[in-house]
Parts: structure tokens; sequence; C-alpha cells
């Protein structure tokens, strides 16, 4: 089984927070690894810059080969968001082609859904 990559937007930032600022991204990322590493889950996690979702920071997008691919935004960063998308990356890499109903998502997931981007591999339909 492949496994589901967690994708975090380390560079969209809240329009009032100057540049210079860590970014919320960063952190978000940093949490998720740190509860990723404590709880013993092995899943791919990356860093990435611009998912273009900068007005709908956090940025997190869940893939895996021959999967739906999600994008999610509005997240905090703190330990909550962490476990949530911990919890969706799993129920994403058990479901056989990725999909994950709204009412099975985590409660901060079920919300700021920016894209459910089919698998390149999804069959023509008619």
């Amino acid at each position: 089984m492949m496994s589901t990559e967690i994708l975090i937007c380390v560079l969209c930032r809240p329009a009032d927070l100057p540049r210079e600022h860590p970014r919320p991204g960063r952190a978000l990322l940093e949490a998720v690894e740190n509860m990723a590493l404590r709880d013993g889950l092995s899943f791919p996690i990356r860093a990435v810059e611009c998912m273009s979702g900068c007005n709908r920071h956090c940025t997190v997008s869940l893939q895996a080969h021959e999967k739906i691919t999600y994008m999610f935004g509005d997240l905090a960063a703190d330990e909550t968001s962490a476990e949530q998308i911990l919890v969706c990356a799993q129920l994403h890499q058990n479901s056989a082609d990725g999909l994950i109903s709204r009412d099975l998502r985590p409660e901060r997931l079920r919300h700021g859904i920016l894209a459910r981007i089919p698998s390149i591999s999804l069959k023509p339909i008619g």
C-alpha cells in the first residue's frame, strides 16, 4: 500500500503578519512532525513553498499514488490541527481510492476544504 504523503505550505501567512515573522505553516509542520514521531507514524511529511492557498492559511494537502488528493486551508497552527491532520491522513491511506466522506473527517478538516482532485488514473465518465 502506498503511503499517504502530507504536504504543508510553509510560506503563507496572515496579511497582518510581517514578512520577517515566523510563518504559521512552519509551526504546523513542526507540530505534525513531532506528533507523528511521538505516535510512531511514518507518513512522509514535506514542507512545500506554495499551494496557492495564501488567503486560507495554513494549507495542507494529502496525496498518494492513484488516490484522490485533498487540499485543506484555514487550519490553526496548533496540536489539535496536527492531530486531526494525522487522523485524516490515516483515513486517506486506508481508503482504496483516497475518498474520505465528510462525516468521517475530523472536525477541522470537515471545513476549509479547498480542493478534492481526482486521481490521474480516474476512469473516464460515460
